[in-house]
C-alpha cells in the first residue's frame, strides 16, 4: 500500500500547538481495549473509552494524526458521497433518512466535543452548496432536493442567479444544505489524543502492530518490542491493511488531491465571488472548494484509482490538472498558484457508507473502515458507535453500518 500523504499538508505545516508524548510500546501490557491506528477515529474512540473509565492502549505505526487525517480536506459534512436518491434506491427512503440523521448528529456532536475540550474555534459551521453547470444534470438535482425535503432534510434549491450570487459560479442550479462545517483535522485529532491521555489512555507512536492473536476471551496485539493483551481490538486504520487481506475486496482504494493558495485579502475573495460556503459539484469524481480560516482558497478533487507506481511526479501532474479545473471553474483565479499541494489515500465502499463493527472472521475485533470523502464525520461517528458496542449499549441505527448489510 502507498504512503498516506504526499507533498506538504497545510494542517501539519501551519500547526503551532503542543506536541504529544507517545513513546514506542515496550514490554507486556494489559488493557480493556487496544486501538490500532492513531488517526481521528482511533483518537476519538480512545478519548471516549478512557473518559468512561476503561483502560485503553492506542498503537500508531508512525505518528499520531499524521496519516490520512493530516491529508484530509477538513470537510465535516452530513452528506454522504452518494446522493440521497441513489442511496434510497438501494436501501429505501426511511433507512437512508436514518443514515443522514446519524451523520448530521455526528457533525453537531463533534463540534460540541471539541468545544468541551477547549477547541470551540476549531470548528466553523457553514452550509454546503451542491451544484451543477449542466442543465440536464440540474433536473436530476431538482429531483434530489425534492427527495431530501420529503425525508425532512432541511435544504433548498438555488437557481442560476442565486448560485452565482452565493458562489461566483455560472451554473445551472444547486442545493443549499445547512448544518455542515469545516474543522482543522490535525488539530482536532491531537485534541482528542491529548484528552485521551489525560484520562489515562496509553498512547504509543512508532508501534506498528505485526499481528493480532485471539486468545480465549481476548486478543493480543504484538508489535516489534511489546505486547498488549485486551478484551477488544479496535481496527481504526481507515482501510483494510494487509493483515486483513480477506476484507480488501470490499473497498476501492483511491487517491485524492488538494491545493491551497496563499491567503487572499477581502478584495481578492470578492473578485472570485465565493461566499462563506462549502462548495462541491456533481462531477464524478467531484470537486470542492471553500475558504480556510486564514483566507486561503482550498480546492480539491481529481480523485484517481490508487496504483503502486504513484510518485512525486504523478502528484505534480494531478495538481496541475486540479489547477486547470480551478481556472475553468473560476477564470478570475487564473493568476493564483498553490501555496500548498498534497495528496491522500482513502477507501471507498460500493454504497459510500463505512463499515463499522464486528466481522465474523475476526472474533474480539471491531472495525472502522471505508469512509470515502467523509472521513472526519464518519470517523467521529465510528468512535461513538464503537464505544456503544464495547459497552453493550448499541442502538438499532448502528446496524446500518455493519458488514452484513446489503452491498
Amino acid at each position: 500500500m502507498g504512503r498516506l500523504r504526499r507533498g506538504t499538508s497545510l494542517w501539519l505545516d501551519q500547526y503551532d500547538g503542543p506536541t504529544l508524548e507517545a513513546p514506542p510500546l515496550r514490554g507486556r501490557h494489559e488493557a480493556d481495549v487496544v486501538i490500532v491506528g492513531g488517526g481521528i477515529t482511533g483518537c476519538v474512540t480512545a478519548e471516549r473509552l478512557a473518559r468512561g473509565g476503561l483502560r485503553v492502549s492506542l498503537l500508531e505505526s508512525k505518528l499520531i494524526g499524521r496519516g490520512s487525517t493530516s491529508a484530509s480536506t477538513a470537510l465535516l459534512m452530513q452528506e454522504p458521497d452518494v446522493d440521497f436518491g441513489d442511496l434510497a434506491g438501494r436501501y429505501g427512503r426511511r433507512t437512508t433518512a436514518t443514515v443522514w440523521a446519524a451523520s448530521r448528529r455526528a457533525v453537531g456532536a463533534m463540534s460540541r466535543a471539541l468545544a468541551r475540550l477547549g477547541h470551540r474555534k476549531a470548528v466553523h459551521r457553514l452550509p454546503s452548496v451542491y451544484f451543477t453547470r449542466d442543465a440536464g444534470e440540474a433536473r436530476t438535482l431538482e429531483r434530489e432536493v425534492r427527495a431530501r425535503l420529503r425525508a425532512g432534510i432541511k435544504c433548498r434549491w438555488l437557481n442560476a442567479d442565486q448560485l452565482r450570487k452565493l458562489s461566483g459560479i455560472d451554473g445551472a442550479g444547486a442545493i443549499l444544505t445547512q448544518g455542515n462545517a469545516q474543522v482543522n483535522p490535525y488539530r482536532a485529532c491531537l485534541a482528542f489524543a491529548a484528552a485521551a491521555a489525560r484520562h489515562g489512555a496509553a498512547l504509543h507512536e512508532h508501534s506498528a502492530v505485526r499481528r493480532i492473536r485471539v486468545e480465549g476471551s481476548g486478543v493480543e496485539a504484538v508489535t516489534g518490542r511489546g505486547v498488549v493483551r485486551a478484551r477488544w481490538a479496535v481496527i481504526a486504520t481507515g482501510y483494510a491493511t494487509p493483515e486483513f487481506k480477506p476484507l480488501a475486496g470490499r473497498f476501492t482504494m483511491k487517491e485524492t488531491y488538494v491545493l491551497a493558495t496563499a491567503p487572499l485579502g477581502a478584495s481578492g475573495r470578492r473578485r472570485l465571488g465565493l461566499g462563506d460556503v462549502m462548495l462541491w459539484d456533481t462531477d464524478r469524481p467531484y470537486h470542492y472548494a471553500r475558504w480556510t480560516a486564514d483566507g486561503r482558497l482550498l480546492f480539491g478533487g481529481c480523485d484517481h484509482p490508487h496504483t503502486r507506481k504513484t510518485s512525486a511526479a504523478s502528484l505534480r501532474v494531478r495538481i496541475r490538472d486540479l489547477l486547470d479545473d480551478l481556472h475553468d471553474l473560476y477564470p478570475a483565479a487564473a493568476d493564483l498558484s498553490p501555496d500548498y499541494a498534497w495528496g491522500g489515500l482513502f477507501a471507498t465502499t460500493p454504497d459510500g457508507l463505512p463499515y463499522i463493527g464486528p466481522h465474523r472472521r475476526y472474533p474480539r475485533h471491531l472495525f472502522a473502515l471505508g469512509y470515502g470523502g467523509n472521513g472526519m464525520t464518519f470517523g467521529f461517528l465510528a468512535g461513538e458507535i464503537l464505544e456503544r458496542m464495547i459497552l453493550g449499549r448499541t442502538r438499532p441505527d448502528d446496524e446500518l453500518f455493519r458488514f452484513g448489510r446489503v452491498r
